[in-house]
């Protein structure tokens, strides 16, 4: 079994608007093409914990259920 795959995790501005399609064509001209995330998650708010800080836990298994 391989190791996952890495993911992009996207929280937009109130009222800004962004495809998949969009944030790849915008990475292409600046990151390799082995960086560029195959898929990206879109989530109105990260969890965080009680002193602000993003939890990654739980954000790695929100990406990985919303696959």
């Amino acid at each position: 079994m391989s190791p996952p795959r890495p993911r992009a995790v996207e929280m937009l501005r109130d009222g800004a608007q962004l495809t998949e399609t969009e944030l790849r064509k915008y990475l292409e001209g600046k990151l390799a093409r082995y960086k560029i995330p195959k898929s990206v998650l879109f989530m109105d708010e990260m969890p965080r914990n009680a002193s602000g800080k993003i939890k990654k836990a739980d954000l790695r298994k929100q990406s990985t259920t919303q696959l």
